[in-house]
């Protein structure tokens, strides 16, 4: 995988925000217009982690979930326990047995932090820090043949 290609896409959106309001940014909006998202209409206020992934993976040529469910990504590419910039970050969210989750990109980590390049993160598209706690697993995103 080059982190570069894909990294250089995410961070192109970085500030990308909802708009408060009736409106919705047309920026996220563009993150559901992927084939497999159609025949639904979205709101920059739904859940959209997933839908920003996804749409970056697509126009990096890479493997991506085509689900809007962050835990939709821990069958993506290749689980590993180093993470390199640029890997598939998967968090839980209320509980590590729930459903919901979130997903980002993997920029950097501490001893107790990981850093997220992600969408819907404080309803716009920035990096944040997580708790390691929260981490179900990273990601490597391998180029699959046919992909």
């Amino acid at each position: 995988m080059d982190p570069i290609k894909h990294m250089t896409i995410a961070l192109k959106e970085y500030g990308v925000r909802e708009i408060k309001g009736k409106k919705d940014n047309p920026q996220i909006l563009k993150y559901f217009d992927l084939e497999e998202f159609k025949g639904h209409s979205y709101k920059d206020e739904t859940a959209w982690c997933s839908a920003y992934a996804n749409w970056v993976c697509k126009e990096s040529d890479l493997p991506r979930s085509k689900e809007l469910t962050a835990r939709s990504w821990m069958d993506v590419g290749d689980e590993t326990t180093t993470p390199k910039f640029g890997d598939v970050v998967v968090l839980w969210r209320e509980s590590p047995e729930s459903w919901k989750g979130h997903v980002g990109f993997f920029i950097k980590e501490t001893e107790h932090y990981v850093y997220v390049l992600g969408g819907n993160q404080s309803n716009k598209v920035c990096i944040q820090a997580y708790p390691k706690s929260r981490v179900l697993c990273y990601r490597e995103l391998c180029i699959e043949v046919g992909a």
